[in-house]
């Protein structure tokens, strides 16, 4: 099996170097940070943190380098989804790739330029703390399936989810992957936009405005529920859950603002906002941090 990693920040690299343990899964990775990439390829992809490892895997920063893979991985931020996969595409002629991206909406464009999608949540966590290193900062399950509009096999699932759980990233493979994907949209929307505009990380923001990520939290499970879609499990435990379990961790969006970044957040809040809009289900805490947040990005400009 060959898989590609489309995007090697710190969830990419996860994914990377468990997939590297394996004998019979040959990675390669594809990302445009140069002196990350050849960092990998001189001593290899290191993991700290929860996981200790180091695995050798094929790193490159032109896409035109990797031969066609069986599966990919996509892990890049949503908002670079598009000019990502229009650097792989020819990677995947017969192939499949799969999201495990924040938010929503990027399936539908990876279907632009793939025969098959996976649609995947996932909830480890990590940063990348030099070139070539990132620490894994909490441990979690993934979720992938086929993306309805555009399927790749329950068979192609289910193998994949085999080879991520050999490899260390617990992985279970269904046929409607809606629920946990639907299931992390919620919670993201309440984490990571309260953490960036409070600058505080996920505990203490849990401790601070509890209330208003609950609120925006409501606003997710309403439009779920008017798709049909039934949650994995209930986004105010896992707001709780989470902050026995990461209370000092910087949620992504947060590691964004402080590096003055392009978020996620159209994404996110602004895309829950939005098919909150088209159904008919009002949002508007998630749209007013939506809109905070790009005011944020804006004033790095001035």
């Amino acid at each position: 099996m060959k898989v590609c990693i489309i995007g090697c920040g710190a969830i990419g690299s996860l994914f990377a170097a468990h997939l590297g343990k394996l004998d019979d899964v040959e990675v390669w990775a594809y990302d445009p940070y140069q002196a990350h990439v050849d960092a990998i390829n001189e001593n290899g992809l290191r993991l700290t943190g929860e996981t200790d490892l180091v695995s050798k895997i094929n790193a490159r920063s032109n896409a035109q380098d990797i031969p066609p893979c069986d599966f990919g991985i996509i892990a890049a931020k949503t908002l670079h989804t598009r000019s990502a996969m229009e650097a792989v595409a020819h990677i995947f002629k017969d192939g499949a790739v799969c999201s495990v991206q924040n938010g929503v909406g990027s399936e539908e464009i990876i279907a632009e330029y793939v025969p098959r999608v996976i649609q995947g949540t996932t909830f480890p966590a990590g940063h990348i703390t030099g070139v070539g290193v990132c620490n894994h900062d909490t441990i979690g399950a993934t979720t992938i399936g086929p993306f309805a509009p555009k399927p790749a096999t329950q068979e192609e699932s289910d193998r994949l989810a085999e080879a991520l759980t050999r490899g260390g990233m617990e992985t279970i493979s269904l046929a409607d992957p809606r629920g946990p994907m639907w299931t992390k949209v919620i919670f993201n929307c309440a984490s990571n936009g309260i953490g960036s505009l409070t600058r505080l990380p996920h505990g203490i923001a849990v401790d601070q405005v509890r209330p208003v990520m609950s609120a925006i939290a409501q606003e997710g499970i309403a439009v779920a529920k008017a798709l049909g879609i039934t949650l994995e499990k209930d986004p105010e435990e896992m707001i709780d859950y989470g902050r026995e379990v990461a209370y000092r961790h910087k949620p992504s969006m947060l590691q964004d603002i402080e590096a003055q970044r392009p978020t996620e957040v159209d994404s996110l809040n602004g895309g829950l906002a939005d098919i909150g809009d088209e159904i008919g289900v009002p949002c508007p805490l998630n749209r007013a941090v939506a809109l905070m947040i790009k005011g944020v990005e804006h004033s790095w400009t001035l």
